[in-house]
């Protein structure tokens, strides 16, 4: 699955230097083409958002059902609350909730069992330089125009969490579109952004103040991706 000509130490350094890193050309481009598909035809995504002021889940066959303008209103609760608090609406299929309650197989749960697998297990130790990595969760996620993701840290306490990625698949991103990754130093000034780009991997250290942009209403198409993190458990 894993593009082979991946230099891993130049990655590791960059990383070590930075707390970030994008790698380009991550899958090998068969696997890519067919989890763009995957994510942009085949899943029954949730709608996950903060509008009333704390986390909720609409579950797939809700979320599919309801109204444009019921969705618009939960938008603009949450942009509202957004203002002074900590908000996010984006669309997300739980892979590891679907894998363990039976849900419909599809080709995320693949992706889950290769994100955990010893070959990648071992990868993701190299890269990152953490010896105690030994297990990965992820979701598939999909942002419309619309959604958005506020500033935040990627605390869990009842996770060790060792860094965060993305695996970014939506094609020909602009970065004009928004869904950019950004990230913010401690008095929160921006410091850097990660554009999505095609098949790249974003990977950063987690504590880390980072943001997604709103995904503006002109965007030319979803923003769609393979999030999680490494964990050390």
């Amino acid at each position: 699955m894993l593009n082979n000509a991946i230099d891993l130490n130049r990655y590791r350094q960059l990383l070590v230097q930075h707390t970030r890193v994008q790698i380009p050309d991550f899958l090998q481009l068969d696997a890519a083409e067919a989890l763009h598909s995957c994510l942009r035809d085949d899943i029954p995504f949730a709608l996950a958002e903060r509008s009333g002021g704390n986390s909720h889940t609409i579950d797939a066959a809700t979320y599919a059902a309801m109204d444009e303008a019921v969705r618009q209103a939960l938008l603009q609760k949450a942009y509202t609350r957004a203002k002074t608090e900590f908000q996010f609406s984006y669309d997300s299929y739980m892979i590891v909730r679907a894998m363990k309650e039976g849900w419909a197989p599809n080709p995320l749960h693949t992706v889950l069992e290769f994100l955990n697998s010893p070959e990648f297990l071992l990868f993701a130790r190299r890269l990152t330089g953490e010896p105690t990595v030994n297990r990965v969760i992820a979701q598939g996620t999909r942002y419309r125009p619309g959604q958005f993701l506020t500033r935040h840290q990627d605390r869990e306490d009842s996770e060790n969490r060792v860094c965060a990625f993305v695996i970014n698949l939506s094609k020909n991103w602009d970065s004009d579109w928004g869904g950019l990754l950004q990230f913010h130093d401690e008095a929160d000034r921006l410091v850097d952004s990660f554009v999505p780009y095609w098949n790249t991997l974003s990977l950063f250290r987690v504590p880390q103040s980072h943001t997604v942009s709103l995904v503006t209403p002109w965007a030319g198409a979803d923003r769609l991706a393979i999030t999680g993190w490494f964990l050390a458990d």
